[in-house]
């Protein structure tokens, strides 16, 4: 008899949980985007006889996640929202990156079904390994009836993906969500929700035009002790078109960076304020020059900013 489940389609985009290593004890000096995303799934038993499909989007280490693999994951990931076959997307990625790509696809998509971002702080060769079982974990969040939005499923919990930042560099709990903290823990196959699916406005595919290659520039300095305006000026000179700043504490910036980046706004560039700080929002005073992101991380910040200057 043909099963009417509807499938989950996974996608691979590389990552250390597709990492390997030539030591199952090294969990640092692995070569990550090693295993095929096929291959990811039929090492999680529990997946077996499910109805899942895989692709291979890309396999690269994260840290090089590129403009392209973003355009190109975002037109799959449409793509497969509209298809009524599928409950839902999983997408394997490296941890480095994954709070830009699913900032990115919650931006540009807000989907209606769920679509579930996970990750490995450990290689798929560790002595114990922890990618098994957050795929087997998005997997469940993917089929949760009524879930929707983009989220990242990491250690038993669910992030949305607007909150989700990375915040420790090694432990295999090394994603939070802020203040707000996660929206869902899943335990034992079955899912504790605690606010509700991420929801957001999309922006849509077509904003992205038909070559990442056309995207606006916008790149991102710190403010510290010492700063000085140079770097902004030079990017400046070489047509950035928006900057953010990650500043101190509340957003705050050295007099010369601040100084530079009026002088990078005068010449059109648009500037925006983040902070460095790991944990709380930057809060906008009337006396700010410029406009803050509030709880987005400086790469999250961004993210919307390159979206906002794709159609001023």
């Amino acid at each position: 008899m043909q099963s009417t489940e509807r499938k989950i389609v996974v996608l691979g985009t590389g990552g250390t949980i597709a990492g390997t290593a030539t030591d199952a004890s090294d969990n640092v000096g692995y070569r990550a985007a090693q295993v095929g995303v096929e291959m990811l799934v039929r090492a999680v038993p529990p997946l077996a006889g499910q109805s899942i499909e895989t692709r291979q989007v890309a396999q690269v280490d994260s840290k090089d996640m590129a403009h392209g693999i973003w355009h190109a994951l975002a037109h799959e990931v449409a793509r497969l929202i509209e298809d009524d076959d599928v409950a839902g997307i999983v997408i394997t990625h490296g941890t480095d990156t994954l709070e830009e790509t699913a900032y990115f696809l919650h931006r540009v998509l807000a989907p209606g079904k769920p679509v579930v971002l996970t990750a490995a702080m450990r290689p798929a060769t560790s002595l114990q390994p922890d990618g098994p079982q957050n795929l087997l974990d998005a997997v469940v969040i993917a089929r949760e009836p009524g879930a929707a939005g983009v989220m990242a499923v990491v250690a038993g919990d669910v992030h949305a993906a607007n909150r989700v930042r990375k915040s420790h560099t090694y432990r295999l709990q090394a994603f939070d969500s802020g203040d707000a903290g996660p929206i869902a823990r899943v335990e034992e196959g079955g899912v504790r929700r605690f606010a509700p699916w991420p929801r957001g406005e999309a922006l849509g595919v077509a904003r992205l035009g038909a070559s990442a290659a056309m995207w606006p520039r916008v790149e991102v300095v710190f403010s510290h002790a010492g700063a000085r305006g140079d770097l902004v000026d030079a990017l400046v000179a070489q047509g950035v078109r928006g900057i953010v700043a990650a500043g101190t504490g509340n957003g705050t910036l050295h007099h010369a960076l601040e100084a530079a980046l009026e002088r990078a706004r005068s010449a059109g560039v648009a500037v925006m304020r983040s902070t460095r700080v790991a944990g709380g929002p930057v809060i906008d005073a009337p006396s700010a020059r410029f406009a803050g992101a509030g709880e987005l991380t400086p790469w999250q910040a961004r993210v919307e900013l390159m979206l906002a200057l794709m159609t001023a």
